[in-house]
């Protein structure tokens, strides 16, 4: 294992991090115009995250598991492509019917993404795994926090087909990618040809940790899907909303920044425990309280969700060592578009009572996850698999 961080290649992956959760980061804020166009009702907007969600989440193992077996180094530049072409798409399409299945489109590329470039920034990082993880991952969450900062405007001065024009840079980047992908194979590890994987799969660890991913995940999209509409309920405007949402998503870039070098520090569990307990309360005090000091509450869960990615993230390729895309997989992917279900359910909640008592509902879900924190064992110290043989493109 190498012992210092590979800077070149952390910035060509944190970039096309950046890139396709951009594109991800999209979509919530286009759900308020969505809203306006179809005259959706609570119900129907939680659809559209689902479908993004459910295909960036629910296929992302299987992805890994390719990753694991074959090498899929040219999943990089085809999923930042995909995620942006059908987002672009989304935003102009003519009936609700074809943005859903737009959406869900992105979603596959989101997926495509997220396990090779998790894999090959373990391989980036060196020793400090959660820091570099933290690199990695602060690519993405500035990318998502910058999806609703860049769309809002563009939409609100161009209509739905600033949308599109918003994706065009994504597309770009997608081509750096390619020119980029020989100097990140060479920092994969040798296979030789009786290679395995290295360590001892703690599969109970992996569910227990993906358990606590799926509740925290409940709060997260839930908010990301109604916290625009909550301010739109309150008397604010769709512009309004959705700077509250930028606002939660920059603290979480910034939380990914703190937390990493804190993890490495204190301890991977210690952290996600004390974030996880920290949350109920902070969602409440954003709901009940508002204002300024329910904006700072909102900054705070931004901070404590996004800035744990990374943490879980290595916490699932320190249970599962033998399967390192597949473990990347299922803590970004599969736990994480649980919590994708869940936003339906909050959805219908809101129908049937209100959006305020969804929002509560949604505070529940992460203190039954510090509860089962307390549990998740020891992880052993990571050595990495050596790499498939793989053809770059």
């Amino acid at each position: 294992m190498r012992d210092e961080l590979d800077r070149g290649a952390m910035a060509t992956l944190s970039g096309g991090h950046l890139a396709v959760d951009f594109a991800s980061g999209a979509v919530p804020a286009l759900l308020p115009f969505f809203v306006l166009e179809f005259d959706l009702s609570y119900t129907a907007t939680a659809v559209l995250m689902l479908a993004v969600l459910a295909s960036s989440s629910f296929v992302q193992p299987l992805f890994g598991l390719w990753s694991d077996r074959r090498g899929a180094i040219w999943l990089l530049p085809a999923g930042v492509a995909v995620a942006g072409a059908a987002t672009g798409l989304a935003a102009v399409a003519p009936s609700y019917g074809l943005v859903v299945l737009l959406v869900f489109l992105a979603g596959i590329g989101i997926a495509a993404y997220h396990p090779e470039g998790a894999k090959f920034a373990a391989y980036a990082s060196g020793r400090k795994r959660a820091s570099g993880m933290s690199f990695f991952n602060i690519g993405g969450n500035t990318g998502y926090a910058l999806g609703p900062i860049v769309v809002t405007p563009l939409v609100l001065w161009l209509g739905l087909t600033g949308g599109l024009v918003a994706m065009l840079p994504i597309l770009v980047a997608a081509l750096f990618l390619i020119r980029l992908l020989p100097a990140l194979a060479a920092i994969a590890p040798d296979r030789p040809a009786h290679a395995v994987g290295q360590g001892h799969d703690d599969v109970r660890a992996m569910t227990l940790l993906g358990v606590v991913i799926a509740l925290r995940s409940v709060a997260w999209f839930g908010l990301l899907t109604f916290v625009p509409l909550w301010v739109v309920s309150n008397g604010g405007t769709e512009g309004e909303g959705n700077r509250e949402l930028s606002l939660m998503l920059v603290a979480g870039a910034v939380g990914t920044l703190v937390l990493g070098p804190v993890a490495d520090r204190v301890g991977l569990r210690r952290t996600l425990l004390v974030t996880q307990g920290a949350l109920p309360f902070l969602i409440v005090a954003f709901v009940a309280v508002g204002g300024l000091l329910g904006t700072v509450a909102l900054m705070l869960v931004g901070l404590c969700v996004v800035g744990t990615f990374g943490i879980t993230m290595v916490l699932s390729q320190l249970y599962l060592p033998r399967h390192v895309g597949m473990a990347s997989g299922l803590s970004v992917g599969l736990a994480m578009g649980l919590g994708g279900v869940a936003a339906v359910a909050l959805g219908a909640v809101a129908d049937a009572i209100d959006l305020e008592a969804a929002l509560y509902v949604a505070a529940v879900a992460p203190a039954l996850g510090c509860a089962l924190c307390l549990l998740l064992p020891r992880p052993l110290p990571w050595q990495p698999a050596p790499e498939p043989a793989a053809a770059i493109v």
